[in-house]
C-alpha cells in the first residue's frame, strides 16, 4: 500500500485529499505546518507528497529545495498543491523539482489520477535491455541501480528526470519532439503540458552539464525538440 504524505495547513483540503485517497487504496499521512515535514518524512517514510505552496513555518518551495537537496529524499515524486493560478508559481515549482502541480480548487478525481500516474511512473522498471552502464564524456548512469554520475560526483536527480535522461541515452543522437518525450515520461494520461519538457529539460542540465549555454549532453534542435549528443 503506497503512502502519501499530504500538506496543507487547510484542514478540510487535508481531510478531503486524505479521505478520497484511503478510498483509493491508498494510506495517508497528515501535516498542516511546514516545519514538521521533514520529521515526518524521516519517520514515516511516504511514496509521494502532496505539498501546499503557502504553508506555516517554512513555505512549499523551499521543503521541495530541501527534499531534492538530501540524497536521501531526492527521488521522492512531490506534487505541489497551490491557490495560485501564477504561470510564474507553477514553473518556480516545476524548476526547483516538483514533478507535477495542481492549482486550487481542484478536481480530487484529477488529482487520484495523478498521484496514481506518478506512483506508477516511478516504479515502472526500465524495458528490458542487456545495457546496464552507459557512459559518454564523464557522465555515468547506471540503469539498474538508477545512479548517475558525472566527473565522479554523484547527481541526485527527480524521477521525473532520470526518466527523462534515461529515454534519451538510450537512444543517443535521435531526436525526439516535445510530445513524445511527454508520451514517453508522463504518459498517455498526462495533465501535464509540453512547457514541463522544457523546465524539466532545463532542471537536467543544471544538474549535469558544466555550461548551461553550451551543453555536451542534452541538446537542443531547433524546431524539433531534444536530443542526446551523438557518440562518438
Amino acid at each position: 500500500m503506497s503512502k502519501i504524505l499530504i500538506v496543507d495547513d487547510e484542514q478540510d483540503i487535508t481531510d478531503l485529499i486524505s479521505y478520497n485517497l484511503e478510498r483509493e487504496g491508498f494510506s495517508t499521512i497528515k501535516a498542516f505546518h511546514g516545519d514538521k515535514v521533514f520529521t515526518i518524512i524521516k519517520s514515516q517514510k511516504p511514496d509521494l507528497i502532496i505539498l501546499d505552496l503557502m504553508l506555516p513555518g517554512m513555505n512549499g518551495l523551499d521543503i521541495c529545495k530541501g527534499i531534492r537537496a538530501n540524497p536521501d529524499t531526492a527521488h521522492l515524486p512531490v506534487i505541489m498543491l497551490t491557490a495560485k493560478g501564477d504561470e510564474v508559481d507553477k514553473v518556480i515549482g516545476l524548476e526547483i523539482g516538483a514533478d507535477d502541480y495542481i492549482t486550487k480548487p481542484f478536481s480530487v478525481k484529477e488529482l487520484v489520477a495523478r498521484v496514481r500516474t506518478i506512483l506508477r511512473r516511478t516504479r515502472e522498471k526500465e524495458k528490458p535491455s542487456t545495457k546496464i552502464l552507459f557512459e559518454y564524456e564523464g557522465l555515468m548512469i547506471n540503469y539498474e541501480s538508477c545512479t548517475v554520475q558525472v566527473q565522479g560526483r554523484v547527481i541526485n536527480l527527480s524521477p521525473t528526470e532520470l526518466k527523462i535522461l534515461f529515454f534519451l541515452t538510450r537512444n543517443p543522437g535521435r531526436v525526439y519532439s516535445r510530445n513524445q518525450i511527454l508520451d514517453h515520461v508522463w504518459g498517455d494520461d498526462t495533465f501535464i503540458t509540453d512547457r514541463a519538457v522544457d523546465v524539466h529539460i532545463r532542471r537536467l542540465r543544471a544538474q549535469i552539464e558544466q555550461d548551461l549555454e553550451n551543453p555536451r549532453y542534452v541538446l537542443t534542435v531547433r524546431g524539433f525538440g531534444y536530443k542526446f549528443a551523438q557518440l562518438h
